[in-house]
């Protein structure tokens, strides 16, 4: 049991695999020491399946939490999730340097920067762990869900780069890489760059207070 204990407290990235309609489905988890996100998806062909995540709670083999989406709420209704992580299996990761959570900030604009309140109920958040990143909008309130993206990044030397792995909006984008210049200044990461869609984008996040 010590061995698991030691195990679990060093990962922050796990895998398992599920079957569905004799599909196979992967089942990412990522998570620090108050946050978890699960999202499956499907690698081949990519499809999307779900994600939810929110602060959590353990006992024994056991970790509870009190979701802040779901992205299945409107057909599942579910604000609380319970997983047994007895079948999950550490991703080899290493970490980065811009691993934590991030909230949108705003934007840099020609006039200058544009923030918004990053308290508010509405918020996008970007959860990059060990090598791994997610990012999601929702809104804690309504339960509303409105988009989800993540796969694998690097960070060095002011160049980020992602590899999409599944994307709730387009299927199509999986496998697509996205380079990007970011700064890091204080509690801030500025992210320049374009979109999965070739627009330019400048953006602020900070880094999300511990609850």
């Amino acid at each position: 049991m010590s061995v698991l204990v030691c195990w679990f407290s060093q990962a922050q990235v796990f895998e398992f695999q599920t079957s569905d309609k004799g599909q196979s489905l992967t089942h990412r988890i990522l998570m620090d020491e108050e946050y978890i996100i699960e999202t499956i998806y499907q690698e081949n062909p990519a499809l999307f399946v779900l994600t939810r995540g929110g602060f959590y709670q353990k006992d024994g083999s056991q970790i509870s939490a009190k979701l802040e989406f779901n992205s299945q709420y409107t057909k599942d209704s579910l604000k609380t999730f319970r997983w047994d992580r007895t079948a999950w299996k550490a991703k080899q990761t290493k970490d980065q340097i811009l691993d934590g959570k991030w909230l949108m900030a705003g934007r840099v604009k020609p006039e200058g920067e544009q923030r918004r309140d990053i308290t508010r109920s509405r918020k996008t958040m970007k959860f990059l762990r060990d090598g791994c990143f997610q990012w999601t909008a929702f809104n804690t309130e309504t339960f509303q869900f409105f988009g989800s993206g993540g796969g694998i990044y690097t960070a060095d030397k002011g160049n980020y780069v992602e590899q999409i792995g599944y994307f709730s909006r387009d299927n199509s984008r999986v496998g697509a890489r996205l380079s990007f210049e970011y700064d890091r200044k204080a509690n801030d990461w500025y992210h320049k760059g374009f979109s999965s869609k070739g627009k330019p984008l400048h953006e602020i996040w900070t880094e999300r207070p511990k609850e």
